[in-house]
């Protein structure tokens, strides 16, 4: 269940990612970096 949470933080980082080029947001860099260590995080746990 954790590896599918972190796959999903880890595309909605992406696409907030995308957003970003549209229209730059600290708080959405911010937002993007949490969730690309959760989703990394949850996809390599044991």
């Amino acid at each position: 269940m954790k590896q599918l949470i972190g796959l999903a933080a880890l595309f909605i980082a992406v696409g907030m990612l995308l957003m970003l080029f549209l229209s730059s947001r600290l708080l959405g860099l911010i937002i993007i970096a949490v969730l690309l260590f959760a989703g990394y995080s949850c996809l390599n746990c044991d």
